[in-house]
């Protein structure tokens, strides 16, 4: 076990799991014992989800019906329907998606096994988003339902009116599977602490939204894009990088608190941003990212993390940045409710201790004689 250090908690052990491990030492990610990058390439996120939240994956027959109980809960209740359009236009989606899960939580409070709770919301995350953002933006209440029997396909149906192309629809699909699950990141730690207090399931998740607001945990790929987008070309991409480590910036989007070399998630959605890139005749973006990426390399050794690509996929997808961050809630949904069962199966309630670094004992001095 690690000892206490002023870097967050880092290096130290708080806790023991059989969902995911990320390995510093080998630059790795695997759910459940399954390389992620096997899972990005041959997996759909139902088959993730599903291996997150029973442990195995699904044969044809388990994945079928899981999709059906998923398809058959998008529709949202009446009221949390009137509450997200009275939230305002200007509210940060991140708080709606917080909010929107606490109302379900009075709406439906839990009465029931969690993992069936863990399906219904992964089901209405999209819709919820949805819902407020078109009726904000577009002043429609949208029909919830779709053609589409997959989560990705029924986002983008959400977003766009329309069926989603399938190389649209798969770069989706396999961001999500990243961001699915990571071990004791801070969001997923977050909702084993509150779960650790018996706390009920939607006051975990909650938490977890709350966590993942923050711009040091989430929000990287949204802050990447406008980087990105703020430049006119790769030259001048280098340029402005180098003078903003100049005045000591933080460039988000790069570096990982576990990683040391590379994110094992980074090469496969450049991949993925590479091809869609040239899906729509439009390389320049990619290339003021691949021009950053190297200048960091050179002048700080550092790497992209999943972020920094992800920001190219959503902007291809033709998804609205302020929808970047909740999309990752949509996705670490799935993770965030296999750690809630977990905690909840051997739980003991997390209390660390702390370090006292304040003045030592000092005796009370009545108001009078003070100075």
């Amino acid at each position: 076990m690690g000892t206490l250090t002023t870097g967050g908690l880092e290096g130290v052990v708080a806790g023991r799991t059989a969902i995911c491990t990320a390995e510093a030492a080998g630059d790795t990610l695997f759910y459940r014992g399954f390389d992620v990058a096997d899972l990005a390439a041959q997996a759909s996120y139902e088959e993730v989800a599903y291996l997150l939240l029973y442990g195995e994956l699904p044969n044809a027959a388990q994945l079928s019906d899981f999709r059906t109980r998923l398809a058959g809960q998008r529709e949202l209740p009446p009221d949390l329907k009137t509450l997200l359009e009275r939230l305002p236009a200007a509210a940060h989606p991140m708080d709606v998606l917080r909010t929107g899960v606490s109302v379900l939580g009075c709406l439906e409070p839990e009465s029931e096994d969690v993992t069936a709770l863990a399906e219904r919301l992964l089901a209405r995350l999209p819709a919820m988003l949805l819902y407020w953002h078109q009726f904000h933006t577009r002043g429609q209440r949208i029909d919830l339902g779709s053609p589409a029997a997959d989560l990705t396909g029924h986002f983008l149906h959400l977003l766009h009116s329309r069926a989603a192309e399938e190389i649209y629809r798969r770069a989706l699909e396999v961001s999500l599977i990243l961001y699915a699950e990571h071990e004791f990141n801070a969001s997923t730690f977050a909702a084993r602490v509150i779960t650790s207090t018996r706390a009920d399931f939607y006051s975990a998740i909650a938490g977890a939204i709350g966590a993942l607001r923050g711009p040091l945990h989430g929000g990287a790929n949204e802050a990447a894009m406008a980087l990105i987008a703020s430049f006119g070309g790769a030259d001048e991409a280098e340029h402005g990088i180098l003078e903003r480590l100049a005045r000591k910036e933080l460039i988000m989007g790069f570096g990982h608190r576990v990683y040391k070399r590379r994110d094992p998630r980074s090469p496969i959605i450049k991949q993925w941003a590479r091809r869609l890139g040239e899906e729509a005749r439009d390389t320049q973006h990619y290339a003021i990212a691949e021009r950053i990426e190297a200048v960091m390399r050179r002048e700080k050794r550092l790497f992209p993390n999943l972020d920094f690509y992800s920001a190219l996929v959503y902007r291809a997808c033709g998804i609205p940045a302020s929808l970047f961050t909740p999309i990752f809630v949509i996705a670490r949904s799935a993770g965030w409710a296999a750690h809630i069962i977990e905690q909840r199966q051997d739980n003991r309630l997390i209390r660390p201790l702390a370090e006292y670094v304040g003045p030592a004992a000092r005796a009370y001095v009545p108001l009078a004689e003070r100075p």
